[in-house]
């Protein structure tokens, strides 16, 4: 029976591939090609239009990299096509078997309306169904001749314009009318379906073996030299086994079509709108054939490029919503990293998305949809809740490498208490083909089984693969009820999720905490730049805001900058994009990114300029955009400037801070302020943290070590850092000098400058006379391939764990690795701080720009300690060879007996520097009476309404009481959700309030 088996199923294949599926065009012209190849970027298609073209040959290379070409394509229905169906049938030269990331096109009519994608996987377009037969052919192709850049992760230079040069990469095939006979179409999607389902089910499964007969049958029947002439007949021989019903247990699979799109990855930006035009049109195209079709689409942003660039897909998209086959799909602008974007920052993806979906298309997004991102921030129930947002979906845990979710559907818990209802779809894949293995997958793999019986399945081609097909579409309808297989129904995205609560009800199993992906965690570091941009201008937004909202509450005749603001975050939001973000595009997405994050910059420092501007004359002022009060060393003297308001600055010293002491013994130079005394040794490393006020020594070894590791991930290079890195290191102990630049009174300052490879790294060792916070200012020349350089710190602090912060709170990981759980964090992400501590006593280290830490216990002569980590650069070569090369200028630091206050408050201090310039001296617009309650951001309300918006949260996990006061008349304080709409429980607030542990709370003052 096995060979019998065997020798059919070998039958078949080679049936379906010599003959079959060759049959299912029949009769072929070709059309006529000429081409205009774009001197530049890409154009719109009136200038495309207006061009002038050269005659063209299929079969010549075209399209140096990074280039498009328009191609004319001009024909004539032959007469004797009447009454069949016409196609023509485009392959611009598309390489391998991916779906996208290579030559793709959109088609438009002789006057430049849009018409649908051409892409690896959907290379046709109807020309009649039926043709009338004579009908004239007039196409116009732009064609994106972009280079597939990812090849085993090597190193290339195709990744940039700028050095991809000028080869052409693709030889443009062929371009046709053809007839598609849907006889033999049809036949190929039964075997298809049929052969695939048969090859899932077990060896003794009858219904294998009826299948497998069937399949015999069909081959008897059908002519192999006449296979659009005995189609029909070897279709009837099917018919029996394709209507048997799927049984009454059967896992049912709630399909939606879906187009993951990065947006931004192996191509810049500019080409994603381009991605995001051809797939939309697809699909809206699609649907007039299959009304059944439902197409899953997240990212705002994208939603906005088309409606930009492209109005006759826009108003096809808004039809499509209106005819429910199109569902907006993910509340969020893009689909962003889930780790690194701040608080403040994830809720602006949120409310940006959600207003856009709202106001443009009518629909109110009830879902959180990330299937790609690299782990996801436990503060995401909470904002999910505060949007209104019922349900979360992933699907990227499935990459984790060590520990597998132990459940499909489950309440996930965040770090507040606050539960979001996920799915994390069993069919492990975002880009379903509803193939017979991906279902069967989906059924056998799904965790839940007894107490649930449905999952979600995506299905289509992403990234430029132009989205769900006709051919899936067919293969959704013989499955919807099929003997052996699970059934499958298209449909809403929140009808799955609505069933899938309902049928749990409130007996789900709960994920409490973090969604940590256990693979990428690179992902943290690498593209340092990028991440600073991203920190940089997360701070200066906040900062313009509150300024820029002092300025309006305090002088009438200023005008908010709304529309200014609104830009520059919906630029910052794009940039957090989970391939931008993370560090994992080409060059030239980088390149970009660091140009824009500058211009953001330039222009959020002159918004915040001109706002201080408007608030009137003044003298020398320190302006204190943190929440909290704050004592520092400026020029010449020591100022105190309370939280989000201003104090004088003066020329002389504080008698109150004291002053910092330096002195020399041998080669060791010691700083010593009223709470810290500091040892450096010969090699410019720090042999002691003395904390004076808890009269103990902080280090349990020489701190600010950097350390030199080699970086060869197994794969994924700017994605991953594999555990094995560990295993060698080089201990950067070397100095080339070690110099006392500041002595005191108010600074002092250890310049320390080593060498190692063909890099150069400079260290500032600061102390001031009033802080404890011992600052590192680094420069780095880093040219090393392929090493990730660290700087350690072994602190004398027992740590059963540590905490990081995180968006609106912080995060508990343990320091050990008693489980694969816990073994598999061994790279970590963190804001702005990280604290270990024991009973009694804590220390952080702080950071300006950095996410990647690991945290380790440390065996030494008094006892065991902690050693916490920065993981600072990194030199990957795929898919940019030139990762990180360059100059980079950062700061960390080290808080001796800092609590969780202390570490929030400084973290703050070190990522919002003092503005000094002149300014009136200001009482800070809004305070808070309870140093546990953190206000994160105080703005102009977004209807323009003039009210003041305040958002806060208890940043230190416990129960905050606490007032707002408000330097302003206020009529009334209203609780808001994060769209800044009335909570309807108990939405208008006065006097103390009480906040829970970690607890978000946006709340709204009417000025009157």
């Amino acid at each position: 029976m096995h060979d019998d088996r065997t020798l059919v199923e070998a039958r078949l294949e080679r049936a379906l591939r010599q003959f079959v599926r060759p049959a299912q065009y029949g009769a072929r012209v070709p059309l006529v090609l000429s081409v205009w190849h774009v001197p530049g970027e890409p154009v719109p298609v009136d200038q495309a239009l207006q061009a002038a073209y050269q005659p063209f040959t299929a079969g010549t290379e075209w399209g140096k990299p990074w280039s498009t070409s328009w191609f004319r394509l001009e024909g004539r229905v032959p007469e004797e096509w009447a009454g069949r169906r016409v196609e023509a049938v485009i392959d611009p030269g598309f390489t391998g078997d991916g779906p996208g990331f290579q030559a793709e096109g959109l088609l438009y009519d002789a006057a430049g309306v849009p018409l649908k994608g051409i892409h690896p996987r959907n290379r046709h377009l109807t020309v009649g169904h039926p043709a009338s037969g004579g009908e004239p052919v007039h196409l116009l192709l732009e064609a994106a001749a972009n280079p597939a850049v990812l090849h085993g992760f090597e190193p290339t230079r195709l990744g940039d314009v700028l050095t991809a040069g000028d080869r052409p990469v693709y030889r443009f095939r062929s371009a046709e009318l053809a007839v598609l006979d849907e006889h033999v179409w049809q036949l190929v999607l039964d075997i298809e379906v049929l052969s695939e389902l048969m090859h899932e089910l077990d060896a003794d499964r009858p219904r294998r073996h009826e299948i497998l007969r069937a399949l015999e049958d069909m081959l008897d029947t059908l002519d192999l030299h006449d296979v659009p002439g005995t189609a029909p007949a070897a279709r009837a021989a099917l018919t029996d086994v394709l209507s048997r019903p799927a049984s009454a247990s059967a896992h049912r699979v709630s399909a939606t079509g879906h187009a993951h799109i990065d947006s931004a990855w192996l191509w810049p930006l500019r080409e994603t709108v381009r991605k995001a035009s051809r797939t939309f049109a697809n699909v809206t195209a699609l649907a007039a054939d299959y009304p059944e079709l439902v197409f899953s689409c997240s990212q705002a942003q994208q939603y906005a490029w088309v409606k930009e660039h492209q109005p006759h897909i826009w108003e096809r998209i808004r039809k499509a919503v209106r005819d429910g086959n199109w569902a907006p799909v993910g509340s969020m602008w893009v689909e962003s990293d889930a780790n690194m974007p701040g608080g403040e920052a994830l809720v602006r993806q949120i409310t940006h998305g959600r207003r856009f979906f709202a106001e443009e298309l009518g629909v109110e997004t009830e879902e959180i949809w990330l299937p790609d991102s690299f782990g996801y921030t436990a503060a995401f129930p909470q904002l999910a809740k505060l949007a209104g947002i019922r349900w979360f979906l992933t699907q990227k845990l499935s990459w984790n490498q060590s520990n597998r979710m132990p459940h499909h559907s489950f309440w996930w818990e965040g770090i507040d208490g606050t539960r979001v209802f996920t799915h994390f779809p069993p069919v492990d894949t975002y880009n379903s083909q509803l193939h017979g293995r991906e279902l069967a997958h989906a059924e056998r793999n799904f965790a839940d089984k007894g107490r649930a019986t449905r999952s979600l399945v995506p299905f289509g081609w992403g990234d430029g693969g132009g989205g769900p097909t006709r051919e899936m579409l067919e293969k959704a309808r013989r499955l919807r009820s099929l003997e052996g297989s699970p059934r499958v129904e298209i449909e809403q995205p929140s009808a799955f999720f609505a069933a899938a609560e309902e049928e749990y009800g409130p007996h789900a199993p709960v994920w409490s905490g973090e969604l940590y992906l256990e693979l990428h965690r690179a992902t943290y570091t690498t593209q340092a730049k990028t991440k600073q941009g991203n920190r940089r201008c997360e701070h200066a937004l906040r900062e313009a805001e509150l300024w820029c909202t002092t300025a309006a509450v305090r002088s009438p005749a200023y005008a908010y900058p709304h529309d200014a603001l609104d830009r520059l975050w919906k630029t910052v939001l794009l940039h957090q994009f989970h391939d931008i973000l993370p560090g994992s595009s080409i060059a030239w997405v980088h390149r970009e990114a660091r140009e824009t994050y500058a211009r953001v910059l330039g222009e959020l420092a002159e918004i915040t300029a001109e706002a201080v501007r408007a608030l009137g004359p003044g003298r020398r002022t320190a302006l204190n955009s943190s929440p909290y009060e704050r004592t520092e060393v400026v020029g010449d003297g020591v100022v105190t400037v309370p939280g989000l308001g201003s104090a004088a600055v003066a020329a002389t010293a504080s008698e109150a801070v004291g002053t910092v002491r330096t002195e020399r013994t041998g080669d060791t130079i010691v700083l010593e302020n009223a709470w810290t005394r500091v040892r450096i040794d010969a090699d410019g490393l720090i042999e002691s943290v003395r904390d004076l006020t808890a009269d103990r020594e902080v280090l349990c070894g020489r701190g600010n070590l950097l350390q030199l590791h080699p970086d060869h991930p197994n794969a994924w290079d700017a994605w991953d850092i594999d555990r094995h890195y560990r295993r060698r290191h080089t201990d950067l102990t070397d100095a080339e000098s070690v110099e006392l630049l500041e002595e005191g009174p108010l600074r002092a300052t250890v310049r320390v400058t080593r060498t190692f490879g063909k890099s150069r790294i400079t260290q500032e060792i600061r102390l001031t006379a009033a802080s404890r916070r011992l600052d590192i200012v680094t420069d780095v020349d880093w040219q090393e391939s392929e090493k990730v350089l660290k700087a350690a710190f072994p602190l004398d602090v027992h740590a059963e764990r540590s905490a990081a912060e995180i968006q609106f709170g912080h995060v508990h990981r343990p320091t050990h690795a008693n489980t694969s759980w816990d073994a598999a964090r061994f790279e970590i992400c963190a804001h702005r701080w990280l604290r270990v501590a024991e009973e009694g006593y804590g220390v952080a280290v702080l950071n300006d720009s950095t996410y990647g830490h690991d945290v380790t216990r440390t065996p030494h002569e008094g006892g065991l300690g902690t050693t916490v980590r920065l993981t600072l650069l990194r030199a990957p070569h795929s898919p940019d060879p030139e990762t990180d090369l360059g100059t980079h200028r950062f700061t960390y630091a080290l808080l001796p007996g800092a609590g969780v206050g202390d570490a929030v408050a400084e973290g703050l201090a070190l990522n919002l520097p003092l503005r000094v310039t002149e300014a009136p001296l200001l009482a800070p617009l809004v305070r808070v009476d309870d140093p546990a309650v953190t206000i994160e951001s105080v703005k102009l309300a977004d209807d323009r309404s003039g009210d003041v918006v305040v958002r806060l949260y208890e940043s230190r996990g416990g129960r905050a009481r606490f007032e707002l006061t408000a330097d302003f008349p206020v009529s009334r304080t209203e609780m808001t959700d994060l769209l800044e709409r009335p909570r309807s429980e108990t939405s208008v607030t006065s006097g103390p309030t009480v906040l829970r542990p970690f607890e978000i709370r946006t709340l709204r003052l009417r000025r009157g």
